[in-house]
């Protein structure tokens, strides 16, 4: 199968959706590679070493989507890219549909299959391709808001972990998946006063063997979540509903109620976000300030990161990628339910409930789509 590599083209992304390793492992398993020039220069991979690794280049992104039949991306595509998209493409990215109706409708006039990489499933019930990333975003939040909590950026002048004399910032991690379990690796080793909130009690045992009296945790309830919020100089939003919108558990009062100067880091804007102040930023324009509460929501946080990201990400896509381009897309999830679970649109009809119903939208589901 042909496979192409657009450069990424959303605000400071600077991942690749292939290595010039992974390049490797297509070719010698006979597929044709068309990467874009300078598509890889984020991480530190040249064209020299796309064309080592036996690459083809493209002198542009329309190039690539005009030779390749598989697109690999990483970031959802923007709306240029959805232009040039085909009825024979395949679009294996993150997609994240369930906000962002543009997209959605854009998607599904194409006529293109896409497979977005934050649904597929593991046969342990986790999702795989969002994983790695979401261990970068998780660690990356702390590290944000602790900068955001610096005056000059308008937060309330605290040091995360404190001093001796001086009490550390307390800081709420809601949601105890990954992002939150990363988020309080980096927060409990700063020395902050760290409570993560989940509705999960076996999440909530899991973290308290593995964090021992380092973190504090409690079950979630709107009491638990309201007290906790007022009290943090810095609140992380980590929850996650699979293809779904993020449900908004910190309303715009909670926000008004908290400490001026306190910090919300939301990891779930992706999905929408889970406060109701919360809207996407970018890298270049990365806060607002809402009722005297900095807002830091990056959508695409692992993008400052991209070289650590990029072979993160690599490492868990490459075998989607490789089993996409032998088999073909319907073959490939017909063999696999896990990459079935990861189907989003399918010639102009929507396979994913959770976004059909966030967005108005008919849809069938991934199994029904295949019959």
């Amino acid at each position: 199968m042909r496979i192409g590599v657009p450069k990424e083209i959303k605000n400071h992304e600077y991942r690749v959706g292939l290595t010039p390793s992974s390049v490797r492992e297509a070719l010698a398993q006979g597929h044709e590679v068309w990467v874009e020039h300078q598509a890889g220069s984020g991480i530190g991979a040249d064209d020299t070493a796309y064309a080592a690794a036996g690459a083809r280049l493209a002198a542009s992104a329309e190039e690539v989507f005009n030779r390749a039949e598989l697109i690999i991306k990483v970031k959802e595509p923007q709306a240029v890219e959805r232009a040039r998209l085909r009825p024979d493409h395949i679009l294996f990215t993150y997609l994240h549909l369930a906000p962002d109706p543009d997209q959605t409708h854009d998607l599904l006039a194409s006529g293109a299959t896409a497979i977005a990489y934050e649904t597929v499933t593991s046969a342990r019930g986790g999702l795989p391709l969002l994983a790695p990333m979401s261990e970068v975003a998780g660690r990356m939040s702390i590290q944000a808001g602790a900068h955001c909590l610096e005056k000059e950026m308008g937060g309330r002048g605290m040091l995360l972990g404190g001093v001796p004399g001086v009490e550390p910032a307390k800081v709420v991690i809601l949601g105890g998946g990954v992002v939150g379990s990363h988020a309080a690796l980096m927060a409990t080793g700063a020395g902050a006063d760290v409570t993560v909130i989940d509705r999960s009690l076996d999440v909530l045992r899991r973290l308290a063997d593995q964090f021992g009296p380092r973190l504090k945790t409690l079950h979630a309830s709107r009491d638990t979540i309201e007290a906790q919020v007022l009290a943090a100089d810095l609140v992380i939003g980590g929850v996650l509903i699979p293809g779904a919108a993020a449900p908004k558990l910190v309303t715009r009062a909670m926000v008004s109620a908290m400490k001026p100067g306190s910090v919300v880091v939301d990891v779930a804007i992706d999905q929408g976000g889970c406060f109701e102040t919360s809207r996407p930023t970018t890298h270049a324009d990365p806060t607002y300030v809402v009722d005297g509460v900095v807002h830091y929501c990056v959508a695409n946080m692992p993008g400052a990161v991209p070289r650590t990201s990029t072979y993160a990400l690599n490492a868990a896509t490459l075998p989607f990628v490789l089993a996409i381009a032998h088999h073909g897309w319907r073959a490939a999830v017909e063999r696999d339910p896990h990459l079935l679970a990861g189907l989003q649109i399918v010639a102009g009809q929507l396979t994913q409930p959770a976004v059909g119903e966030a967005l108005g939208l008919p849809a069938v589901t991934p199994v029904e789509v295949l019959a």
